[in-house]
């Protein structure tokens, strides 16, 4: 791999360097083609720069080349036959859920303290429930995402402009359509080949599917209805309208597993007042807005749930938990909390007349404690503040980076 093809990412580089040569499994979690392939790139760059004669172990596991390797005992083989003695390793594993019981192996060669162990994977529950129990207090886990807005232009070498903001909108953040033209017909047809290798190698194969119709049919309604409020009670009276046939229990195992493929995310109602979790109606949102388009085409009056998306997106990129508010009767779009600290966003396509500010402001003043309020409109504002509430135009909240 050419480095100087490479662009670098400065804010996961950032967050994972102060663990390099710890005894800590650094673990890069993501959907396919977000680019946890580079970063891993770009740390092994920086241990070389640091270490001339470093040994790097590099084993990647969707490679014909690593096709032996199948098993916890077959990975933990090769990286010791690999290794060398009273020195450090440098082990990087891409897709380690490639690997059976990929965790035994982990936890066996992190025992070696000059063991420096990173790796990705493409399933967020991979290392959950008992893995984590297995890994306990071993690793740490940085999840990766699309390009955010600030870096899909570093990547395409664009202005901050509304013509840059609407390709951004229209095709995602996949970091290899740098390469590519931004024209429909090429990116698209890209886009395509991704949502087909997802739906069918991190669905469809894992978890054994065959209806892979109804499978689509679930994807096209959630991509339909981004930011809409629903239950899986909701979702089956819809397919059976459709004359499309699918239990509660049925919809709930399917979004899990989409969920886990970083192909959406559901994102959970809050009582802003009672403080609990309300455990019926989540909203869904789209990992990317490009795979989001190619299931339900990219259409001019889905600007308002694309506007939502993208702030959610952002909002998740930055480190925070998200969960949409509750209060009263009324609905506060964003919950982003992150280390002790709390943010509330309204999102609103135009505030075009005095009703619109009204339900959008009125919500956020309500809320009676000192944290930070925002509303994000696609029209053009510059940090104006209504009321101490402060809005911005879309743009501006994206440029928004810690």
């Amino acid at each position: 791999m050419k480095m100087e093809n490479i662009k670098y990412r400065e804010h996961y580089l950032k967050k994972i360097e102060p663990f390099m040569g710890t005894s800590l499994i650094k673990v890069m979690t993501g959907q396919r083609r977000v680019g946890k392939s580079y970063i891993l790139f770009q740390l092994i760059e920086l241990i070389r720069k640091k270490e001339a004669g470093a040994n790097v172990i590099y084993i990647n596991l969707e490679d014909i080349t690593f096709d032996f390797i199948r098993s916890a005992k077959e990975l933990h083989a090769y990286v010791v036959s690999k290794c060398l003695k009273d020195r450090k390793n440098y082990i990087f594993i891409d897709e380690v859920q490639e690997v059976s019981e990929f965790e035994k192996a982990l936890r066996s060669l992190a025992l070696d303290e000059n063991n420096d162990i990173y790796v990705t994977g493409s399933n967020a529950k991979m290392l959950s429930g008992e893995l984590a129990t297995y890994l306990g207090g071993r690793y740490i886990e940085f999840t990766i995402y699309s390009l955010s807005y600030p870096e899909f232009l570093q990547f395409h070498e664009l202005e901050n402009s509304d013509e840059s903001y609407g390709l951004y909108t229209r095709y995602g953040g996949l970091p290899y359509l740098m390469h590519l033209k931004l024209e429909d017909e090429i990116v698209f047809e890209y886009l395509k080949s991704i949502y087909s290798t997802i739906v069918y190698r991190d669905v469809v194969s894992r978890y054994a599917l065959r209806n892979t119709d109804i499978l689509e049919r679930l994807l096209l309604f959630l991509a339909d209805n981004v930011g809409s409020i629903f239950s899986a009670k909701g979702i089956s009276d819809y397919l059976k309208s459709q004359r499309v046939t699918l239990g509660v229990n049925q919809i709930l195992t399917y979004i899990d597993h989409f969920a886990n493929a970083f192909i959406i995310s559901c994102v959970d109602r809050y009582d802003i007042v009672g403080k609990r979790i309300f455990e019926v109606g989540n909203k869904y949102y789209f990992e990317n807005l490009g795979i989001r388009n190619v299931i339900t085409g990219f259409k001019l009056q889905d600007q308002g749930k694309i506007l939502e998306n993208i702030v959610y997106n952002h909002l998740l990129y930055q480190g925070y938990k998200v969960s949409v508010g509750v209060l009263e009767k009324q609905e506060v779009d964003f919950i982003g909390e992150r280390e002790g600290e709390k943010v509330y966003v309204q999102v609103a396509l135009q505030l075009n007349d005095e009703t619109t500010i009204q339900r959008e402001f009125g919500n956020l003043l309500k809320i009676e404690d000192n944290y930070p309020k925002i509303v994000v409109s696609q029209d053009l504002f510059h940090g104006n503040t209504y009321e101490g509430i402060q809005y911005l135009g879309i743009r501006d909240f994206l440029m928004k980076v810690r």
